[in-house]
């Protein structure tokens, strides 16, 4: 097929028609895809649209910035996307793709395969309900809403009517008096929304919008604005009702749906921008679908997929030594679409870097975080500074900070080269066999010999019932990550989520180790409880975690040990290192905890 040229043109009433024939060849599911929702928010978002390869596709944004939609339409959507990328490349930027939903995303790996950084985009997910949710408000998540309707309707002095032309003016008036009762919380983007209803309100007609307006005591007290998406799918783009009136809201809600929606199956609410009361309000209504919705833009650096997971296995198996089993029970218990990044070379991933989500503790708030680990590339592929672009690029996207436990010094030197510094202190070491030894005395069995992830020893079937004065039984995620937040929750503290703790229980289970919920009873206090995790390695038991203080762990020792059939016992949490975005430069932790580095 010869190439094409794909001439954009700012969006006028004139692409109506092509725009809605080709829109309706992709029955799409995202909100953006109307041809009214795009002529409406053109001036705010600069909105062009062109057509070549039998596809539409829309253009937002200004030069260097551009956004580009998938193509739309039953024409040749993988030739578009090459046109697209040549355009981009002749100006010097990445294409950037928006909004691109679950099909079109696997579209993107399939025809280029490691070339698109895939994002989802929280704030931009889409709410979608049933109608017959939003019509009857049935059950007893959404009695609130009912109770609201009743108390607007106890007067009985209102009425619901569909919008036209005549009543557009009534609207007009009414969503200025909304913006007088807002006057205190006025911004940019309320402006821009009034903006954009006033294009819709113009337009009306010729965009094919329907309305609905609710009255109340003879005045207009909320209208609603939307259109049919596709076949089974009616989108709702506004929605306005004086905040002071109670059931106001919902009751437009409810009567837009009960008498525009009904010969369709879902109602698209669309996104919450991010707008935490608006989040909040979408999510009351417990939405049937969440619809997630990705950003795709040119990247070296990509989220590795499902499809790239034998090259993965290769690449950790070649680098790292472990089983197929273990690397199997990571990708069943841990890996996700957005939790780790690859670089691609011929045609395959040679180098990854895993980013497990955490929490920690600076400057006493909580702040979101990524553990990374698992980086590795390929003998052969060295040299090329790949893990160094992992690094770099986790830094840049994720805006979090970046934790990691080198396992030797000379991977601690080449971090402290990437800006990583030393945080979350090194507890000392110590070894029990009978008597305390120095830091120097101890050896730490590796993987080579035979112990932690070769899992050649196992304990015994059963667990000890009793060790000292401690009842033993087996420990929960949940009830494990309570225990460990309580005792070790400070300023540094590294906090893992309930997944991430069953996981933790399951490696250790896999390496020959047991994970216990000790819990001891005294007179005149409550019972006292804490989690001890350990694994054998040849003959030496290795405290993983444990909640207990060292008198405590030591008086149990002898009897672990002889339950056990270990030699000796010892204990080493090596710290960590971080690296913190510009926002948190000035945190200085040399304390705080890490632990669990396997996530």
């Amino acid at each position: 097929m010869a190439e094409m040229i794909i001439e954009f043109h700012p969006i006028t009433l004139a692409d109506r028609d092509w725009m809605n024939e080709k829109l309706k060849e992709e029955h799409p599911d995202a909100c953006e895809y109307t041809f009214a929702n795009n002529f409406i928010w053109a001036e705010v978002y600069h909105v062009q649209v062109g057509c070549a390869y039998g596809c539409g596709v829309i253009r937002s944004g200004e030069e260097g910035h551009f956004q580009y939609s998938f193509p739309f339409g039953n024409g040749d959507r993988r030739a578009m996307i090459e046109h697209l990328r040549k355009i981009c490349a002749v100006h010097g930027y990445s294409l950037n793709i928006y909004p691109v939903n679950e099909e079109q995303r696997s579209k993107l790996i399939e025809w280029f395969p490691g070339e698109f950084e895939i994002c989802p985009d929280r704030d931009s997910f889409d709410y979608v309900y049933s109608v017959e949710k939003l019509s009857t408000l049935r059950g007893k998540k959404l009695h609130g809403k009912r109770n609201h309707i009743s108390r607007f309707m106890d007067d009985g002095d209102w009425h619901y009517e569909r919008m036209t032309e005549e009543t557009i003016a009534a609207c007009r008036a009414m969503a200025r008096e909304w913006i007088a009762l807002r006057a205190e919380k006025w911004n940019d983007e309320m402006e821009q929304e009034m903006a954009v209803l006033e294009v819709a309100f113009s337009n009306f007609r010729e965009l094919g919008l329907c309305g609905g307006v609710l009255y109340k005591g003879g005045r207009i007290v909320a209208f609603a604005i939307g259109e049919p998406l596709n076949e089974d799918t009616f989108v709702v783009h506004f929605e306005k009702a004086f905040p002071d009136l109670q059931g106001a809201y919902p009751m437009i809600n409810q009567q837009f749906v009960l008498h525009e929606a009904q010969d369709y199956s879902y109602v698209n609410r669309e996104e919450d921008t991010g707008d935490q009361g608006l989040r909040k309000a979408k999510l009351s209504y417990y939405p049937d679908i969440l619809l997630k919705k990705y950003k795709a833009v040119e990247s070296r650096v990509v989220f590795a997929n499902a499809s790239d997971w034998e090259y993965i296995a290769e690449i950790w198996n070649r680098c790292f030594g472990d089983t197929r089993e273990y690397i199997a029970l990571y990708q069943e218990n841990r890996f996700e679409n957005e939790n780790m990044y690859v670089i691609y070379q011929d045609g395959r991933p040679v180098s990854m870097a895993s980013l497990l989500p955490v929490q920690v503790t600076i400057n006493g708030r909580k702040e979101n975080a990524r553990y990374v680990y698992a980086v590795a590339t390929l003998p052969e592929y060295r040299e090329q500074g790949y893990a160094s672009q992992l690094i770099k690029h986790a830094a840049e996207r994720c805006a979090e900070p970046l934790l990691l436990q080198p396992a030797d010094r000379d991977l601690q030197r080449y971090y402290e080269r990437q800006g990583f510094a030393d945080a979350f202190g090194e507890s000392p070491c110590w070894i029990y066999a009978g008597r305390c030894v120095g830091k120097a005395d101890i050896h730490v069995p590796s993987s080579e010999d035979g112990g932690l992830r070769a899992a050649e020893e196992t304990v015994r079937e059963e667990k000890p019932d009793i060790l000292g004065s401690w009842l033993v039984s087996d420990v929960d995620a949940k009830v494990y990550k309570a225990v460990r937040d309580q005792f070790f929750d400070r300023e540094g503290y590294v906090e893992w989520d309930e997944k991430a703790i069953v996981y933790a229980i399951k490696e250790n289970q896999f390496c020959g180790g047991r994970t216990l919920l000790l819990t001891e009873d005294r007179e005149d206090q409550e019972s006292t409880k804490a989690v001890l995790m350990y694994r054998i390695e040849k003959d030496s038991l290795h405290i993983m975690e444990t909640t207990l203080d060292d008198n405590a762990l030591h008086a149990i020792l002898p009897e672990l040990l002889e339950y056990t059939g270990a030699s000796w016992a010892y204990e080493r949490n090596m710290g960590g290192m971080v690296l913190l975005p510009d926002r948190l430069k000035d945190w200085d932790c040399k304390t705080g905890y890490l632990g669990l580095t396997l996530g």
